[in-house]
This record gives structure tokens, sequence and C-alpha cells, in this order.
């Protein structure tokens, strides 16, 4: 599994890897556990280090995998990050590296952002990602070139 392992578009960290009962888990550094390593999984890690070491955004307002009701269905944002007042500030939904960030990718993380309300938005496959910013009042979506400084 380790030589499956695909370099994405992200600043590489030292991440700790870890069989456990002939699973591959990496450590989470938000969840403070191992977690099994799927791609999806690879690239919510290292998109969390990215916002940590690259955009100063505080571990402790980071919020990995949270349920919400969409619709009468129990669904999952991939990462949460809060302001200090603790208010959603961004949601980032994270796909494996060979899924296209197409239009349905989108469509579903701004359905979810419909009921949690997120300032920013942002998908990511580790190879590529399109973050933008939500004007609730006029209900409209402007893209940025990148994540906004916490």
């Amino acid at each position: 599994m380790l030589d499956e392992l695909q370099i994405l578009n992200l600043p590489s960290y030292n991440h700790k890897l870890k069989k456990i009962n002939d699973k591959l888990c990496i450590w989470d550094i938000i969840r403070k556990k191992n977690i099994v390593l799927t791609p999806e999984e690879w690239v919510r890690q290292h998109f969390v280090h990215h916002l940590i070491n690259e955009y100063q955004y505080p571990k402790s307002l980071i919020k990995l995998e949270s349920s919400l009701d969409y619709n009468n269905r129990l669904k999952r944002t991939d990462i949460q990050v809060f302001d200090r007042e603790g208010n959603l500030f961004m949601i980032v939904e994270c796909k494996a590296p060979y899924i296209r960030l197409s239009q349905s990718v989108f469509t579903q993380a701004a359905q979810y952002n419909q009921v949690l309300k997120a300032q920013y938005l942002t998908i990511s496959n580790g190879m590529i990602f399109h973050c933008c910013k939500t004007d609730w009042e006029f209900k409209k979506l402007d893209f940025m070139e990148n994540l906004p400084i916490f």
C-alpha cells in the first residue's frame, strides 16, 4: 500500500503510518487516533496539515467528519474550520486524487453548505482545489485563487 500512495499537489508532511489488524492506518492529529488509510483520508490528512502549516489555521478550531442532516439524511462533511468565536468559517469536501472535481462534487459541497452556512466552501482531490466565498445576502459564490489566511 505504501508504494500506492499518490504524491499529491500539497506540501508533504511527516505522516505516521501504522498497520493495525492488517489495515494501514494514518495518525490523525485532530482526532488524535489512527484512521484507516483510504485515498480520501490521504487527501484529508494532507489538506488538514496544509491548513495548519501553510495558512496558520489553529488545529483546535478544525473538526473532521462532522455529521449534518440534509433532507432527512445523515451526511458528513470532511473538514470544518471554525473562527475564534465558534462560527463555522469554512467547509472542505475532500475526494480521492483520481476523482475529478466535477459539478456534482461542487453541488454536493454546496448543498451541505446550504445547511451549515459557512463563509468559505472548498473542494479538493489533493491535486487541485477550488475555494469560494459565499455571499449569503446576494446568494452567490465568488471563486478565489487561494484559501483565505486564518
